[in-house]
C-alpha cells in the first residue's frame, strides 16, 4: 500500500465531497461519494445511484472505478469513500472485490464531521479472489467441464 500525503488526501476527500451531492438515493437517502487517484494524478469521481429494482442500484466506488477506468487509467492509486454516518462508513463487499482488481490501494474512509480513516483493501478484504485465483486453474476452451 502507498503512503499518501494530506494533500492527496485532502483532494480526494474533497473530491469525493463534492460529487456526494449528485448521489441519486431517493430510496435510502443514504448519498456516498468516491474519488480515484490514477497514476496520472487525474482523480475520477462517482457517486452511488439508486434505482426501484433495488438490485440495480450501482455504488460511488464501482461508479468511480467505472469513469477512471473509462478515462483511460491504467494505474489506481488510491480511493477516498465519504458518507454521513459516524465512524465513516466501509466499501461495500461487492466494491470491495471490485477495488481489489487494481491491487492494494490505500482507502480513506471520510464522513461529513471531518473524521477520516486510512485503511488499505487488504485490511478490508483479506485474501480476495484474484487473477492468481484464475491463473491457478486452467481454464482454457479444451479444458472445460462438459
Amino acid at each position: 500500500m502507498k503512503e499518501l500525503s494530506e494533500a492527496v488526501i485532502d483532494r480526494l476527500v474533497a473530491a469525493a465531497e463534492a460529487v456526494r451531492q449528485r448521489a441519486h438515493a431517493p430510496y435510502s437517502s443514504f448519498k456516498v461519494g468516491s474519488a480515484i487517484l490514477d497514476g496520472d494524478g487525474a482523480v475520477h469521481t462517482g457517486c452511488n445511484v439508486e434505482n426501484a429494482s433495488y438490485g440495480l442500484s450501482v455504488c460511488a466506488e464501482r461508479n468511480a472505478v467505472g469513469a477512471a477506468v473509462a478515462g483511460g487509467s491504467g494505474e489506481l492509486i488510491a480511493v477516498a469513500v465519504v458518507t454521513d454516518t459516524t465512524p465513516p462508513t466501509t466499501p461495500c463487499g461487492a466494491c470491495r472485490q471490485v477495488l481489489a482488481e487494481f491491487g492494494d490501494l490505500p482507502v480513506i474512509l471520510a464522513n461529513l464531521k471531518g473524521e477520516r480513516m486510512v485503511t488499505s483493501v487488504t485490511r478490508l478484504l483479506p485474501e480476495a479472489f484474484g487473477a492468481e485465483v484464475l491463473a491457478r486453474h486452467d481454464a482454457s476452451p479444451g479444458n472445460r467441464p462438459k
